[in-house]
C-alpha cells in the first residue's frame, strides 16, 4: 500500500563523436576499415549531387515533384551501410541515398519522380521495400518483417526510416509496441529534421527528446548528432548487434535538418527563417566527414576531384538513359495486373477498351 516511485530504465543517452569543427571522441571513434569509409563517403557524395541535379531537373519541368534530401546524408548512409543483402529496409519517401546504397537504380527513382510505374519495380532478390508517401505507415510493415524473421528463425534484421512527424502517428506507437511485445528484430531510425512540413517539433511533442518514447515500450533509445556518420554509425552497430542476438528493437534519433524545401511544391520561407536554415548549414555531414577523411588520410584533394567527376559522369549518363526509356513508355495494360488475382469485370471491360484504343491508335501512326 501507499504511494512510491517506480524503478525506471536508465537516462536516454545523446552521442556525439565527430562535431561541425571537426573535434573527435578517439574514444568512441569506431572500428571502421579505408574500404568501408570511401564506400560511404562516395554514397553520400552521390546522393547528395544527385538530390541537386534532380532539382535542376524539377526546374526544368524534366522530373515531378520529389522531396529533396539534403542535409540528411549521414543519418541515411552512416544505418544503412551495416545492412546485409538479407536484410529489409523499409524507408519512407526522404531515403533517396539509402536507397541508392542498397541498389536502387538512379534511373528508378527518376522514373518514379515523372510518374511511370516501372520505376517502382523492385528486383526479386533484394529485400528492399517501395518507398512509402504515406506517413508512417511502412513502420507496420517493418514489424510484420520482423515478426516473420523472428518466426523462421533466421538472423535478418529489419531497418525502418521515418521522420519526425511520423511520431505523432498511431502507426509509430503501434508499431513500437508489437515490436517491444514481440521482441522484434527491427532498427527504427526517426530523421528528426525538425520540420513536419510546415509544423515544428515544438508542436509535434512535449518531450524533451523523440528517443525517449522508446522507453515507454520497453525497448532501448538513443539520441544521436544525425549529421556526425560515425555516431550513427556506432549507435546502429551496436542496435543491429542487439538485434540479431535475440535482444529486440531499438529505437535511433538522428537530430539532423532538412536544408531544403518539403517538397519542390513547397515554399519553406514561409515558415522558417533562412538563419535558422544557415545554422544548420555550417553542421551539415558532407563537409564533415569529408574533412575527417582528409585528416585521417582516407581521402585526398585529388581523390576528392575524381570522384566527383565519376558522381558527375554517372549521374548524367543515368539521366540520358531515363529520358530514353521515358520516351518508349506510356499508358499500357500493365496497370491491370498485379492487383487481382482475377480482375473484376468493370477491370476487364476497361483494359479491354484501353487495348483496343491502343491498337487504333497504333495503326493510325503506321498510316499518318
Amino acid at each position: 500500500m501507499g504511494r512510491k516511485p517506480i524503478e525506471q530504465p536508465a537516462p536516454i543517452d545523446y552521442l556525439s563523436i565527430l562535431d561541425e569543427h571537426g573535434n573527435l571522441d578517439t574514444a568512441l571513434e569506431p572500428s571502421i576499415t579505408g574500404d568501408t569509409h570511401l564506400k560511404m563517403f562516395r554514397a553520400m557524395l552521390l546522393g547528395r549531387r544527385f538530390d541537386e541535379r534532380m532539382l535542376d531537373l524539377q526546374r526544368q519541368g524534366r522530373i515531378g515533384t520529389f522531396p529533396p534530401i539534403k542535409g540528411q546524408e549521414a543519418a541515411q548512409i552512416g544505418s544503412v551501410a551495416l545492412l546485409r543483402d538479407s536484410d529489409w529496409f523499409a524507408p519512407s519517401f526522404r531515403e533517396t541515398a539509402a536507397e541508392i546504397m542498397r541498389g536502387r537504380s538512379l534511373e528508378s527513382i527518376l522514373l518514379y519522380f515523372n510518374g511511370f510505374n516501372e520505376g517502382t519495380v523492385i528486383p526479386v532478390s533484394q529485400k528492399d521495400l517501395p518507398l512509402a508517401v504515406p506517413v508512417a505507415s511502412q513502420i507496420l510493415h517493418a514489424v510484420g518483417l520482423g515478426l516473420a524473421a523472428k518466426y523462421r528463425r533466421t538472423d535478418q534484421v529489419v531497418m525502418t526510416f521515418f521522420g519526425d512527424g511520423a511520431t505523432s502517428q498511431g502507426d509509430f506507437h503501434e508499431g513500437l509496441n508489437c515490436a517491444a511485445v514481440y521482441q522484434t528484430p527491427v532498427i527504427f531510425v526517426c530523421q528528426n529534421n525538425q520540420w513536419a512540413i510546415s509544423v515544428p517539433l515544438a508542436k509535434q511533442t512535449h518531450s524533451k527528446t523523440l528517443a525517449q518514447k522508446a522507453l515507454a515500450y520497453g525497448m532501448p533509445g538513443i539520441q544521436v548528432d544525425g549529421n556526425d556518420i560515425l555516431a550513427v554509425y556506432a549507435a546502429t552497430a551496436e542496435a543491429i548487434t542487439r538485434a540479431r542476438s535475440g535482444g529486440g528493437p531499438t529505437l535511433i534519433e538522428c537530430v539532423t535538418y532538412r536544408i531544403m524545401m518539403h517538397t519542390t511544391s513547397d515554399d519553406p520561407k514561409k515558415y522558417r527563417s533562412e538563419e535558422e536554415v544557415e545554422l544548420w548549414r555550417r553542421r551539415e555531414p558532407l563537409i564533415r566527414y569529408r574533412n575527417y577523411l582528409l585528416k585521417k588520410e582516407i581521402l585526398s584533394e585529388e581523390s576528392i576531384i575524381k570522384l566527383e567527376a565519376e558522381v558527375k559522369e554517372q549521374i548524367q549518363a543515368a539521366v540520358d538513359r531515363a529520358e530514353a526509356l521515358m520516351k518508349n513508355l506510356g499508358a499500357r495494360l500493365e496497370m491491370f495486373d498485379h492487383l487481382f488475382a482475377e480482375l473484376p469485370p468493370h477491370l476487364q471491360r476497361q483494359k479491354e477498351a484501353l487495348a483496343k484504343e491502343l491498337a487504333e491508335g497504333n495503326k493510325e501512326a503506321q498510316h499518318g
